[in-house]
């Protein structure tokens, strides 16, 4: 046995805080246009557990150029959880609007709205 350092030594290893977001949003990448999710949803299908408030934090600190669909998430009962006559707030209802989304009283029908991945796969 020798303690001479090995190629993947010079590896960096994501943090765990890099592994969260990786999972984050890779779920969030899949969630098809005209359809939404909730924080808390978002969280349990990224297998991050009952981080929804983290998953809120977390996206309100995504570049503003991001490609992600950002506007497709929601709070609990598809609430919109942005004020409406802020520019992100305007922002995401106008997104939702424009993949067929019915927005009214500041909410989602998730029953019509809801991605379901399973109904979505394959």
């Amino acid at each position: 046995m020798t303690d001479h350092p090995t190629a993947s030594d010079d590896v960096p290893h994501p943090s765990a805080a890099e592994i969260r977001r990786t999972a984050l949003y890779l779920t969030l990448h899949q969630v098809p246009e005209g359809k939404v999710v909730s924080y808390g949803e978002l969280a349990a299908m990224a297998g991050l557990g009952r981080a929804a408030r983290w998953v809120g934090r977390t996206l309100s600190q995504l570049p503003h150029d991001t490609t992600l669909p950002w506007h497709r998430v929601l709070g609990a009962g598809g609430r919109i959880s942005l004020p409406a006559g802020t520019a992100s707030g305007d922002e995401q209802r106008a997104r939702l609007r424009a993949e067929g989304i019915t927005v009214s009283n500041n909410r989602v029908d998730i029953q019509r709205h809801g991605w379901r991945p399973i109904e979505h796969s394959g």
